[in-house]
């Protein structure tokens, strides 16, 4: 009997099948979906901010792309992943909330998406898909047999990566 894995913001979770990964309310922040084919397992983590840099409290490290990477790499090698094998999707990163100016800072989903990037290539792991930007939120479910990344938006359907 499987089950869906619920992904609570700032959270990393493993998974095989036939179990599947799911998280809600992803609006600036970023769903990183990382998967061994071969050994059918995958995890996801759904970050916040992009960097733990500097952070004020760098405990929940799931919570930024970049710490958020390196503990999904760490985590899936110890249950036999290999970081050779390891692919990824990702979904979010939307601008939520209109900011007057050019102010970057305010960019949260944009910078998330950027710092989710650079964390993959750090590893090698090949980003295969990816659903970012806009201003509507997103809701996904990862599915560790197929790798499917089913993405739902409220107004924009269903599409799978």
């Amino acid at each position: 009997m499987s089950k869906i894995i619920q992904v609570g913001m700032a959270d990393m979770k493993i998974a095989r099948p036939p179990d599947k990964l799911m998280t809600a309310g992803l609006g600036s922040c970023i769903g990183i979906c990382i998967i061994d084919k071969s050994l059918k397992i995958a995890s996801l983590a759904h970050i916040m901010l992009p960097s733990i840099v500097q952070a004020k409290n760098p405990q929940n490290r799931a919570k930024f792309a970049d710490s958020a990477v390196d503990m999904v790499v760490e985590e899936m090698q110890k249950q036999g992943a290999s970081v050779s094998r390891l692919q990824a999707k990702i979904a979010g990163g939307a601008q939520m909330f209109k900011f007057s100016g050019d102010n970057d800072i305010m960019k949260i989903g944009v910078r998330n998406a950027q710092a989710v990037e650079e964390a993959l290539k750090k590893y090698n792991i090949k980003l295969l898909a990816s659903d970012t930007g806009g201003n509507h939120g997103r809701t996904i479910t990862f599915d560790p047999e197929t790798g499917d990344l089913l993405v739902r938006t409220i107004g924009h359907g269903e599409r799978v990566l």
